[in-house]
């Protein structure tokens, strides 16, 4: 199958990369288009106001790959409609849209809308195309860890991200097509932590989470700075929701069927 994959951490992101390195060795044929520099928490954002820039680069991802100094949306926008080569129907010529492995979760309902994973995923599904979105839980440490390192994961992190990885090659190329193209849907993945060979998957719905205060108090210049919360969990027990199958150390598949929005 042919895909097109993006992220919302940037291009440099080794969790990209070893979503490439699985989809490849499935024998898969890939694009990739990222964002310059990471894009979390933008949702579906589109740069209205300024020029986007899409530059072709070389990651050493073994395939044509692009660099746009915009968001997730704008870089799947710009890589669908002018980038991609062409089908005889004008369309790009892809199976589908492959959005991650985001740098922590994206479950429960305040994390899907916000995510630029899934932001990037979406625009897919915009263009009538099947979508995933995939992400790997971590804890505040493992995050804070990663980010002091500049992003480059310690030997424990890269081995379980190899693993997702491999789940993530396993799993997207019968969910996109079993996916009709044109239905608004898109799939969201999350891996747990840790994620093991063994780990199973498991169907589930968004968790109702409430994320009240995830800005400071006004500093003395009259700045506020974002606090990162999971949030109040007020889900009922059943049926099974994102984040408590990843507490389980399930891998979560919640499907975001946007066409029951307005039922």
């Amino acid at each position: 199958m042919k895909f097109l994959v993006t992220n919302d951490d940037g291009i440099d992101s080794v969790f990209l990369h070893e979503l490439v390195h699985a989809l490849h060795a499935a024998g898969h044929e890939l694009f990739v288009v990222a964002p310059k520099r990471e894009q979390s928490w933008i949702g579906a954002a589109k740069s209205r106001n300024r020029p986007v820039h899409a530059t072709a680069a070389e990651r050493g991802l073994d395939c044509p790959t692009w660099i746009v100094d915009g968001t997730p949306s704008d870089a799947v926008n710009i890589a669908l409609d002018h980038l991609l080569p062409r089908a005889a129907d004008g369309q790009a010529s892809v199976d589908g849209v492959v959005s991650g492995i985001n740098v922590g979760l994206n479950a429960s309902l305040g994390f899907i809308i916000a995510s630029g994973t899934i932001g990037g995923a979406w625009e897919g599904a915009l263009h009538g195309l099947p979508a995933i979105a995939l992400s790997q839980d971590l804890t505040s440490e493992i995050y804070d860890h990663l980010k002091a390192s500049g992003d480059v994961p310690d030997a424990p992190l890269h081995a379980i991200l190899k693993i997702s990885a491999r789940h993530a090659a396993r799993l997207v190329p019968p969910l996109l097509a079993a996916t009709s193209p044109r239905n608004f849907i898109v799939h969201n993945i999350n891996f747990p932590l840790p994620c093991r060979a063994d780990s199973e998957l498991r169907r589930t719905v968004p968790a109702r989470v409430v994320v009240p205060g995830l800005f400071s108090p006004a500093a003395d210049d009259g700045t506020h700075r974002l606090i990162f919360r999971l949030g109040d969990d007020l889900s009922p027990d059943e049926p099974l929701t994102d984040r408590a199958a990843l507490a389980a150390k399930f891998i979560s598949h919640t499907i975001l069927d946007y066409k029951k929005l307005g039922q």
